[in-house]
């Protein structure tokens, strides 16, 4: 039995006086800390994926994104082929031409877009999201069709059956009738469901996200045979998230002006203006020309997808929130490592005995940071959480830290350290391109440090 205490006291003599035994202790704490780190990255990923359920709830029932693809011309025109045909009873073969009615898609000629955005906040709980309500202006001219391409006969193309499509991602967001018009003739443009398959075999239309708008049949006088013909379109749509136009005019003006102060221009094209932006909005505009873009002005095969060249404005609130927390929640490693690290050296230097439960207690303070963190910033702005998080963090530790050390001058100078940390990672989570530039500078400076400090440790006696 005195061997057994004889041997439990050597054990706990060792863990408090032993160097190695407190690294050990600390380096599993450290681990074991790792769970509720890992559950807070989860509760920050969860509360973000229910930001965007939110946002596309909302989006949803107000209307989603528009993204216009037209006017285009469809004409449709004959085509031969000769089938045989074998009597089974005389053995006479006999050929029969089988007439097909095929369709040609011509884009136009000039094509000028001018669009007014009125946008506003959605909000549901916490949550907000950016919709808008839109006029847009549509005006432009067809060539006549060029069906040399094919060798198409004059006398096999039927004019009179000519139409005019537009593509739409967002009916439902529709606040107006669609109507063209060609002189002193209007046309309304009405939706057609084409989501069989054989319509989608026939016309290449590997995407259902735009709806199809076609109109009557063109009056003879409005048919661009041999003429120029002009044509005017304006659409009143509900939207949210962007809006986008596809360049579909030889020659394509575009021009967008709204109040939104966030104004981010996307897809293939950025306007051409340097004065786009402006105090109480912007005004953006835009000009391609045919030989900017890949593809062609006419079409014989059916309509491409050209999603991939369309431009515009995102409205969306930039809400980065959950991103910058959780860019924050991977540095937690980092704080409670080196945070260890700096009672682990004033304990060895020191020889003030800091027991394994008060270095747990500063680690699960060390990860509340997050939980405020992530709960404030949904209320407030990042900078304001992250200010209010860090400096409840920093307080509780160094006032707990005053009664584990007995005195004020550790107690500051972990304050301290504790400050310079969150302000470090703060800096690094701002910066994009310099991230990994401050980022390793800043770890050097910390390495040499700790180097510096931990020269006077007398590792033999460890």
């Amino acid at each position: 039995m005195e061997t057994n205490n004889q041997q439990k006291g050597k054990f706990g003599r060792w863990v408090k006086t032993s160097i190695t035994a407190r690294m050990l202790m600390v380096g599993i704490l450290i681990l074991v800390l790792m769970i509720p780190l890992s559950y807070i990255k989860s509760l920050i990923y969860e509360r973000m994926i229910r930001q965007q359920e939110v946002v596309s709830e909302i989006n949803q029932k107000w209307g989603e994104e528009v993204l216009i693809y037209g006017p285009i011309l469809k004409v449709p025109y004959k085509t031969y082929s000769e089938k045989t045909i074998t009597n089974p009873i005389t053995k006479e073969v006999q050929k029969e031409t089988i007439t097909k009615i095929k369709y040609a898609h011509f884009f136009p000629k000039k094509l000028v877009i001018n669009s007014t955005i009125n946008p506003e906040e959605k909000t549901r709980g916490i949550y907000k999201t950016a919709v808008y309500k839109s006029s847009i202006a549509i005006n432009g001219s067809f060539s006549k069709p060029d069906f040399s391409e094919i060798e198409i006969n004059d006398q096999d193309i039927l004019w009179e059956k000519t139409r005019v499509i537009i593509q739409s991602s967002n009916l439902k967001g529709a606040a107006s009738l669609f109507e063209i018009q060609f002189h002193k003739n209007k046309y309304q443009l009405t939706s057609k469901n084409f989501k069989n398959t054989d319509y989608q075999i026939a016309y290449n239309t590997d995407y259902l996200d735009l709806n199809e708008l076609e109109s009557n049949n063109l009056q003879l006088l409005d048919v661009p045979n041999g003429k120029k013909t002009s044509f005017a379109l304006t659409i009143k749509m509900k939207g949210s998230k962007q809006i986008r136009f596809i360049p579909v005019g030889q020659e394509t003006d575009v021009s967008i002006n709204s109040d939104w102060k966030t104004a981010n221009f996307i897809g293939e094209y950025l306007p051409h203006n340097s004065d786009k932006i402006t105090e109480n909005g912007f005004n953006a505009k835009w000009k391609i020309l045919d030989i900017n873009r890949p593809f062609s002005q006419e079409y014989f095969n059916g309509i491409p997808n050209l999603k991939n060249y369309a431009f515009g404005v995102n409205f969306l609130i930039p809400v980065d929130e959950y991103q910058k927390s959780e860019r924050s929640a991977k540095y937690g490693f980092l704080v409670i490592g080196l945070t260890f690290l700096i009672f682990f050296l004033i304990q060895s230097m020191s020889k003030i005995n800091i027991h394994p439960f008060q270095y747990l207690m500063i680690g699960i303070a060390l990860t509340m940071f997050y939980t405020l963190l992530i709960s404030i910033s949904e209320h407030s702005s990042y900078l304001k959480a992250y200010l209010i998080a860090g400096a409840s963090v920093v307080t509780l530790i160094t006032l707990y830290s005053k009664s584990i050390l007995k005195n004020i001058k550790f107690p500051i100078f972990i304050g301290i350290s504790l400050t310079a940390l969150y302000t470090f990672i703060f800096v690094i989570i701002q910066l994009e391109n310099y991230a990994l530039l401050v980022g390793s500078i800043g770890l050097f400076v910390i390495l040499a440090a700790v180097m510096f400090a931990s020269r006077k440790i007398d590792w033999e006696n460890s």
